[in-house]
């Protein structure tokens, strides 16, 4: 996996998909500090919709805002 600039990444992204649609996948830095991995999405896993409430579902289990509202959290995101 080879690095890359996000300066660079922007100006040759059109290359950079072609090189990702071939395998290869390209590290996307910003000041030196690896920030993204571009990658082909052929092996990337599909959810349908109830899958993916399932897992959310599962994933909210056992888990609580300890007493923060949601409209709390809306809030706070506006700010």
């Amino acid at each position: 996996m080879r690095s890359i600039g996000a300066y660079e990444a922007k100006t040759n992204f059109s290359r950079l998909l072609e090189e990702v649609a071939t395998g290869e996948a390209v590290t996307i830095t910003r000041n030196g500090v690896p920030v993204a991995v571009l990658t082909s999405a052929a092996g990337a896993k599909v959810y349908s919709t109830e899958d993916a409430i399932s897992v959310l579902r599962t994933f909210r289990q056992g888990r609580s805002l300890n007493g923060v509202t949601i409209r709390e959290l809306i809030d706070e995101g506006r700010r």
